[in-house]
């Protein structure tokens, strides 16, 4: 069942269920952010923590620094937050603007757009069709709380990633850096969010959080880059660790578990379908043949539904 939690740290309850500050504690606000008194729903899919917030209906956009300050709050730090709008095509449910935690808007959240699909289908809806700036994305329920995301067609020239330069081949890349260990050529591919993926023998043993940023910003990409070392296991089985842009190190990330699987099988290291195994879970993913299509499957777990507290922007506010 799904759970409410006020934030509202230093607020007492007046017997009646509200909430009220203490008149000895009580101040004049300078600042009011349109985002105040609104409820998010804190998810996850394999570990990428997702906060979804619905705007339908409403004429504002969180604005960077609200999101900065909504991650920075005790129990509402994200990877992703969705925000959902007013749909643009009669066929969707909502227009859906994927945010990272450092405020900056990311293409493509292939965990989050399963969270959203389950907050959408609380009715018991088995389908549901979201519009992002990638177009339309439909969605089926496999499952309680499992969900299949078609992730559309991956983008493989070196223009569509982007690259700052042409490349002769983007299956292998040379990505060396000084000061940065040499990992061999890197495969790179879009998403919806350009990725550039190391094949590695153990990615338990890559220093994420020394090399992903160096690599992010790498000047071949003029948009930086998602950076996942990847390590085949099988034909069917790879492990996955992702430095995420605009995020850092991630739990979990399913357009670069689509990406790694893409990459693989350009490769030849796997086939069209695997297991993705992430710190935080498992995906499944399939580059369908006939179409070209992605597609990802995969859990969502609903932790609670949280207040935004006017206190926490105001905070924001005065720094």
């Amino acid at each position: 069942m799904d759970c409410f939690v006020p934030l509202a740290r230093g607020h007492r309850n007046d017997g009646a269920g509200l909430f009220r500050q203490p008149r000895e504690t009580a101040e004049i606000s300078t600042f009011s952010s349109p985002l105040a008194g609104r409820r998010v729903a804190r998810m996850n899919g394999v570990g990428n923590k997702i906060l979804v917030i619905d705007l339908r209906g409403a004429a504002f956009l969180p604005t960077p620094g609200e999101l900065r300050a909504i991650h920075r709050a005790e129990g509402l730090d994200f990877d992703q937050l969705m925000a959902l709008s007013d749909p643009r095509d009669p066929a969707s449910a909502a227009f859906v603007r994927i945010y990272n935690n450092d405020g900056s808007e990311a293409g493509a959240c292939g965990n989050g757009t399963r969270c959203v699909a389950d907050r959408l289908a609380r009715t018991g809806a088995e389908a549901v069709t979201i519009e992002t700036k990638a177009g339309l994305i439909a969605c089926e329920r496999l499952g309680a709380r499992v969900w299949r995301v078609d992730m559309g067609a991956p983008r493989l020239a070196w223009d569509e990633i982007p690259l700052a330069r042409e490349v002769a081949d983007t299956r292998k890349v040379d990505l060396a850096l000084g000061g940065v260990a040499d990992f061999g050529p890197a495969s790179v591919v879009n998403m919806g969010n350009p990725h550039a993926i190391f094949w590695v023998g153990d990615v338990a043993a890559i220093p994420l959080e020394s090399v992903g940023p160096r690599f992010e910003t790498h000047p071949l990409f003029p948009q930086k880059a998602n950076i996942s070392f990847a390590q085949v296991l099988a034909r069917d089985a790879i492990a996955v660790r992702v430095w995420e842009r605009g995020v850092g190190v991630t739990l979990g990330c399913g357009s670069a578990a689509c990406a790694t699987l893409v990459a693989a099988a350009r490769l030849g290291l796997t086939g069209r379908e695997a297991r993705i195994g992430l710190p935080g879970g498992e995906l499944t993913i399939e580059w369908r043949e006939g179409d070209g299509h992605v597609l990802m499957t995969g859990p969502v777990e609903f932790e609670r539904e949280i207040l935004l507290d006017a206190a926490l922007f105001e905070a924001a506010a005065r720094k």
